[in-house]
Formats: C-alpha cells, structure tokens, sequence
C-alpha cells in the first residue's frame, strides 16, 4: 500500500497536487466553521495553511521552491507555477460583463497609475532609508512593491544586483500575502462588494496574486473584474518601472 502511494505521488504529480490542495480545503473549511463561525473565509486560512507548508518544506529539504522541492510533493510547483496561474487569471476574463467593466471608466484608470505610483514611491523611499541610494537599486526594489514580477523585471532591465533584485522580490510577495489575507476582512468596510469596486480594488493594488486570492475569499464573482484591472497593472508597472520611473529616480538622486 505504501509502495503504491509513493508510485502515485512520483508519477502522478500534479494529479497529488490536486488532492493535496482538496484536502487543505476541506481542513480550512472545518476550521472556518468550528473556530472562526465563518469570520474568517475558509480561503485566507488555506493561504495562510500553504505558507507554512511552504516554509516546512523548504526548511527540511534546504531547496528554493517550498513543498515542491521534496519529490513526493514536485506536482505542487507545476499546479502553483507561472504557467496555471496565468492561464486561470486569464480564463477569468471570459466572465467579465462588459458594461459592467465600463462603469469603472477613467477612475479604473486612474487606480492603476495610483496604485503603481503609491507603493513605488514608498518603496523606493523605504530602500534609500536603509542605505540602498544608488538609483537602479531604489528604482527595483520600489519595483517590486509593486508587485513581485515589476520588481525583478525592472532589476533585469537596469542591471541590478542580486541582492537588490531578491529584495524586491521578497517585498512583492510580503505585498501579495498581506492583500490576500486582509481583503476578506477589510472589504466590508471599503464597500469591496459589486464590480466596480472590485476593479478599482485591483487597480490600486495590483498584485494580481494577492488580488485574485483575496476577492476569491470574499466573493468569487468578483474575481474576474480584480483580476482584469491587476492584469493591466503588471504590465504598466513594468512598462514604467525600467523606464520613466528610473528616469525620475535618478533626476532626484543625481545618480
């Protein structure tokens, strides 16, 4: 039986990695139930459940890539990897109601330059405050407060240190799981309830990781109209990041 398993979960990878992410699903679904009486939706507590997972795994295998470097578990990185996400971010646009999407109008627009221009702003200024004052190196981290992929893309582009560019990494994905875990619980409170909210909501901020997972957990029907802005985000941020906004950088810091 064991022999079995272990045959499944090498040679079945990304079909183990579906039945490991359905068991965390059911586990977060019990928990939302029977601890929180649904305060806290069953998703943000499976966000939070995969992340230490992720931890665990790649402190006991010493690797990079979390759970999916043990081999029992390689189907994890396949079913989590680039390629499926985008796919799904993508498919959601199929169910965007077109007029709905045009109500947000210029205020949609206007979120996504917002929403890039804010956290590059405090990211850059957060990397000058710990001595990072050169700046290719304050323009990439302050990338990747926009977002985990502008950050590094900037930092490519520029020739940026690998330090730096793990940096900006690091800070885009801290941004991602936080608007992740706390959309749930903030959305009553800034009216993050029909289309048009939740497309300024993904304009402003962007991650389209921490996006999608956060409207998921809040209301599932929202999830295209996020997606679609946060979508356009990314690619603005990393249109501007390598470009404009290095360009302001080093106007202002003279190097």
């Amino acid at each position: 039986m064991i022999e079995t398993l272990e045959k499944i979960l090498l040679s079945q990878g990304l079909l183990a990695a579906f039945v490991i992410v359905g068991v965390i699903m059911l586990v977060s679904d019990a928990v939302s139930r029977t601890l929180t009486r649904g305060r806290i939706h069953p998703s943000a507590i499976a966000i939070v459940i995969g992340l230490c997972l992720a931890y665990l795994g790649g402190r006991a295998s010493g690797g990079e890539k979390g759970l999916a470097d043990i081999s029992y578990f390689s189907g994890v990185g396949l079913l989590g990897g680039a390629m499926l996400r985008d796919f799904a971010i993508v498919a959601t646009a199929f169910e965007v109601d077109i007029r709905e999407a045009g109500r947000a109008g210029l205020v949609g627009a206007a979120s996504i330059l917002i929403g890039v221009l804010a956290p590059f702003v405090l990211g850059a200024g957060v990397a000058h405050a710990f001595g990072y004052s050169d700046a290719v190196s304050m323009t990439t981290i302050g990338a990747g407060a926009v977002t985990y992929i502008v950050g590094p893309v900037t930092g490519a582009a520029l020739g940026a240190s690998s330090d730096v560019m793990a940096l900006s990494i690091a800070t885009g994905v801290l941004k991602a799981v936080l608007v992740m875990v706390a959309t749930p619980a903030l959305a009553p409170l800034i009216g993050l309830d029909n289309p048009r909210s939740a497309m300024i909501f993904g304009g402003v901020m962007g991650t389209t990781s921490g996006v999608t997972a956060g409207l998921a957990a809040t209301d599932p029907k929202l999830v295209p109209y996020g997606a679609l802005t946060s979508t356009f985000y990314t690619g603005v941020g990393c249109l501007l990041g390598p470009s404009a906004l290095f360009l302001a950088v080093r106007a202002v810091t003279g190097g």
